[in-house]
């Protein structure tokens, strides 16, 4: 009955729908058929003659809201990219991890491999809007949502990453990281 439904373009839903109004419908008409029959003189039709009725009014509504749903569309909606990837390679695909400095470039670190630029970090930090992030030492800077845990070693805190990477916390960045709820 599935495959049938399909092949129509109605789902189980639209069915359990259909029948949902027609219980819902078919007593409510009866009723008030039976009311304005009465009141006229005439005699009132049986429960099944208005249960036809039902059926119809039924399937009307689940084909006209199924007329109303917003076409399909096979494209996946991607979530809006920071300017930044306009400076990684054509096609770039994947997720920006996080910021690293090195003299006067910037390491892009993504799922994908690392990316050198030429950039101020500065600048390179206020390209990576609309995604929200954190610096974590004056070289560093992570995505929020790349942090998988905190860790300390030998007193120093450390942010580890969904790649992996290690990346250091300096003691002037900490607090705001605590009172962000970062770590």
């Amino acid at each position: 009955m599935k495959d049938r439904l399909d092949h129509v373009g109605l789902t189980v839903r639209d069915v359990a729908f259909a029948l949902v109004i027609l219980v819902l419908f078919t007593p409510a008409l009866w009723i008030l058929t039976w009311i304005l029959c009465a009141a006229s003189g005439h005699d009132a039709p049986g429960l099944l003659a208005v249960g036809t009725y039902g059926a119809l009014f039924s399937t009307g509504l689940v084909l006209v809201s199924k007329g109303e749903a917003p076409p399909e569309n096979d494209e996946v909606i991607e979530a809006p990219q920071p300017r930044l990837v306009s400076r990684l390679p054509d096609g770039f695909r994947g997720d920006i991890l996080r910021l690293a400095v090195r003299d006067h470039y910037v390491d892009v670190v993504t799922t994908s491999g690392t990316y050198t630029i030429r950039s101020r970090f500065t600048d390179a930090i206020a390209e990576m809007e609309p995604i929200s992030g954190h610096c974590t030492h004056r070289s560093h800077w992570v995505t929020d949502a790349a942090i998988l845990e905190i860790q300390k070693n030998n007193g120093k805190t450390y942010l580890r990453l969904r790649n992996d990477d290690l990346v250091p916390v300096s003691r002037k960045y900490k607090p705001k990281l605590e009172e962000d709820g970062v770590i």
